[in-house]
């Protein structure tokens, strides 16, 4: 799946279904090269633990992919991605 925006986004935000772990969840954004992007600052919200979030510098055009590891609270592992691109 390939979402196409008009500008950068400079947050990414995944919303789970039951908390997650915050030492085992992790989600980045790589570039088209596979070169990580975001600001390496992937963490668990604490004030909503089924929300993982990460921010990103300005990116320019191009097509980027979102990849997230996390691990519930009952130790189910669940892992995917997405990709994105700037006009």
């Amino acid at each position: 799946m390939e979402s196409t925006l008009k500008r950068a986004p400079v947050e990414v935000k995944l919303y789970f279904t039951e908390r997650l772990e915050p030492a085992y969840s992790s989600v980045r954004v790589v570039n088209a090269r596979g070169a990580q992007v975001d600001r390496r600052d992937s963490h668990v919200d604490r004030s909503n633990p089924v929300l993982l979030r990460a921010t990103l510098p300005p990116i320019p055009a191009g097509t980027y992919k979102v990849i997230w590891r996390v691990l519930s609270i009952d130790a189910d592992v669940i892992e995917g991605g997405f990709t994105f691109r700037i006009e």
